[in-house]
């Protein structure tokens, strides 16, 4: 006796069939995962409108944020090195 009997044939095609279904059911479509959306919390809901372009409090900083590197790159770093140089090498000791 050589060979499969037709009941061993049989299972052996339903065994197959089943693990190519198994192995095509374990592909992932474009659209999986699927999660449910999740409510923002208290803090994240204030963090999502507080981020947002174009707001006030976004200009204003921008503005204060510039008015302060004008202030410290052009008037008072130039200023300190204006008063090291005129305390430490053009003031005349009183001796």
């Amino acid at each position: 006796m050589s060979g499969y009997t037709a009941d061993e044939k049989l299972r052996f095609e339903q065994l197959a069939k089943l693990r190519r279904q198994w192995l095509k059911d374990q592909e992932l479509s474009p659209r999986e995962p699927v999660t449910a959306p999740k409510t923002p919390g208290r803090i994240e809901r204030f963090w999502a409108g507080f981020l947002e372009p174009k707001t006030l409090w976004r200009l204003y900083t921008f503005k204060a944020y510039n008015a302060s590197v004008f202030a410290i790159t052009r008037i008072l770093i130039p200023a300190w090195v204006v008063h090291y140089y005129m305390k430490y090498h053009v003031a005349v000791s009183a001796d």
